[in-house]
């Protein structure tokens, strides 16, 4: 199946964050809060454009192939044997779930991934002088035509064609499928009894591949309220809901990175790659993001530009858990981290050892936790006053590096701007994100694998 992404116009806009460091009195500290190197490990967390990613580099690499296949850690030996020797010849994905299918007519085994919270499926040049050992949570190891691949996943399982019509079945629509049949959705949401949209949109029964990020970013655009009932939404909400997830999910795919601000509305920081999530206030109104809790997730909502607007009666549940509400506090996200400079505004964001660096670069007392460490820089009008540029001389060998890489990238963005059907390397996606301050971490797709790949 063809991406979505591929075959409609792009509606990628990039933001763009210049290169901030703090001026610190030893080389090293400039480092530790301004560059990282790249990492061959993968996130911890998937939402459905990730798993397109993987798909799309997975499709370049192994369609076509036969490979020799085992389970290392013994706990997937009959379903490895059942595909040991068969031709990969298609990949589908429905949201979260990953479908291989080896064989060919009657003789199909469609192997079935959902990666959890800590999967992933490396690939690896078994030429290259790279320890590749199997790990102990490593279920099925597959070599052939110079390549290893590695899967370690929550769901490792394996059918026929009926099984994976089974599972299709029992998912919801894929925003990034060609085949997507919005009116499925459509149907499943007016239908619901007293879900919310916020409910809803992470229902993979109902749309698949939305995750919590997204979820709030995209109910954000559309200005609609998390708890807002599903039944109570009209078609043209609706409607907007799903092109947002539509254009949000298609950017993920091709960028690598969750980036949700529209770079035409000219927010300031630290709303350059989203609006809402782990945000304390609203960028474009300035009222307090609330958050509280959706079916143990925790959901995001500007109360002004998203008004619960539903005649509708909620639950008694839903009512006390808005009016129990609170100022969203912002954290260290591992998912979605802010450039260094950015999150100097809003310093709940970076690390306890960033912190000390400020303060010991300030002369101010570093002990404490982290809540005091925080205070002690707001008090210390750190967002105004002490975020510089770091000038050549200041900047060690590292930071030159990372300084060169960011001008290389920009390069590259106007490069993606201009080709609407090219999608992001692994290196590129981690160059992007490292730009940023998160970390260079892509996905399931190692680094290494598909540099000199232009998709």
């Amino acid at each position: 199946m063809v991406v979505r992404a591929l075959v409609s116009r792009a509606r990628v806009q990039f933001s763009t964050s210049a290169f901030t460091g703090l001026t610190l009195k030893r080389p090293e500290q400039s480092v530790r809060l301004t560059h990282r190197r790249f990492s061959r490990s993968t996130i911890k967390m998937v939402e459905g454009h990730q798993c397109h990613r993987v798909a799309h580099f997975h499709r370049k690499k192994l369609l076509g192939k036969s490979f020799a296949c085992s389970s290392p850690n013994g706990r997937f030996e009959q379903g490895a044997s059942q595909i040991d020797g068969k031709p990969l010849t298609r990949i589908e994905i429905h949201g979260k779930n990953l479908f291989y299918f080896f064989g060919q007519g009657d003789d199909t085994v469609v192997l079935h991934i959902h990666f959890g919270m800590s999967g992933k499926f490396a690939l690896f040049d078994s030429t290259a002088d790279t320890d590749i050992t199997p790990k102990p949570t490593t279920r099925l190891e597959m070599k052939g035509h110079g390549m290893v691949a590695h899967l370690s996943a929550m769901t490792v399982q394996y059918g026929d064609q009926g099984f994976y019509e089974e599972k299709k079945a029992a998912l919801g629509e894929d925003p990034l499928r060609q085949d997507a049949d919005p009116n499925r959705a459509w149907e499943k949401i007016r239908g619901s009894k007293s879900r919310s949209i916020g409910y809803l949109l992470m229902d993979q029964s109902v749309i698949a591949g939305v995750g919590n990020i997204y979820r709030a970013e995209i109910l954000f655009k559309a200005g609609v309220h998390p708890e807002q009932p599903g039944k109570s939404l009209t078609r043209d909400v609706f409607d907007k809901i799903w092109n947002h997830s539509v254009d949000l999910l298609e950017r993920g795919f091709r960028t690598g990175s969750i980036l949700t601000v529209d770079e035409s509305e000219g927010l300031p920081p630290p709303w350059t790659r989203r609006y809402i999530y782990n945000q304390s206030k609203c960028g474009r109104c300035g009222d307090r993001v609330k958050s509280w809790d959706i079916a143990g997730r925790t959901a995001y909502a500007c109360p002004t530009c998203q008004p619960l607007t539903s005649d509708e009666v909620l639950s008694a549940d839903r009512i006390a858990a808005v009016k129990q509400a609170k100022g969203a506090v912002e954290f260290v996200s591992h998912c979605a981290a802010d450039d260094v400079s950015v999150a100097m505004m809003s310093p709940a964001k970076l690390k306890v050892s960033q912190l000390k660096c400020v303060l010991e670069e300030m002369n101010l007392p570093t002990h404490g936790k982290k809540a005091d460490l925080v205070a002690r820089v707001l008090d210390a009008q750190v967002v105004k006053k002490e975020v510089v540029v770091a000038t050549p001389d200041q900047m060690d060998e590292g930071i030159q590096r990372r300084s060169k890489r960011r001008t290389d990238y920009n390069d590259q963005k106007e490069r993606i701007r201009q080709k609407i059907d090219f999608v992001a390397t692994a290196e590129q996606a981690a160059r992007e994100k490292m730009d940023a301050g998160e970390k260079g971490n892509v996905e399931h797709v190692p680094l290494g694998m598909d540099d000199a790949t232009n998709y």
